[in-house]
């Protein structure tokens, strides 16, 4: 069993800057990936970045050279710096991990909104 709290969303002006945080506890030691995915209203839920634990890093075009993902080891905690926000990255963010012999969990989701 893995538990993910995302926290760090708000509700910001265009341009702005927010960084999310996921903390992982439970089996934490059996995780592969972990990674950030959102869900606007009325679409389909769409992966945002990813990070392995070779930390290979990949990123969906709509935010590649904005956004970063990274992550913590020592607090088992995954980030996602989001930088030039704009109005179109308005959704539930969802942070997830992926564990090394296949089941996937998923946080709560923390309400982003980029709006002046």
């Amino acid at each position: 069993q893995v538990q993910l709290v995302e926290s760090g969303g708000d509700l910001v002006q265009p341009g702005g800057s927010l960084r999310l945080s996921c903390a992982a506890s439970g089996s934490i030691f059996s995780i592969y990936a972990m990674g950030w995915y959102r869900q606007a209203p009325g679409k389909q839920r769409e992966l945002v970045a990813t990070i392995t634990s070779g930390n290979s890093t990949n990123y969906a075009d709509s935010v590649k050279g904005r956004f970063t993902i990274s992550r913590d080891n020592a607090k088992n905690t995954v980030y996602l710096q989001m930088n030039a926000l704009k109005p179109e990255d308005t959704a539930v963010y969802y942070c997830n991990a992926r564990l090394a012999y296949g089941p996937l969990f998923w946080g709560q989701g923390t309400q982003v909104t980029v709006s002046s």
